[in-house]
């Protein structure tokens, strides 16, 4: 079954670009087939990536630099359900 992988920080005060650079910057081994970055009010980063299959090993973005962080990353899996 297909997954999507959710990743959203939210960065320290007046460090949003850096955040979203640093974000940005970072591969996945193996890569998603599909892969979004999106900012949102407050400095927050979200990226979605989107995976053929569930297994408990899928890479994820790690944490980045600490001075980038006004708090720790959040992560979420999520799994489609039929419409």
């Amino acid at each position: 079954m297909p997954v999507t992988l959710m990743w959203e920080a939210k960065a320290a005060p007046g460090r949003g670009a850096e955040l979203l650079a640093w974000a940005r910057a970072r591969s996945l081994d193996p890569a998603p087939d599909r892969r979004e970055t999106f900012t949102a009010p407050g400095d927050r980063v979200l990226v979605l990536t989107w995976w053929p299959t569930d297994t408990p090993d899928l890479p994820q973005l790690p944490s980045p630099p600490a001075a980038l962080l006004a708090r720790p990353p959040h992560h979420w899996r999520f799994t489609p359900v039929p419409n």
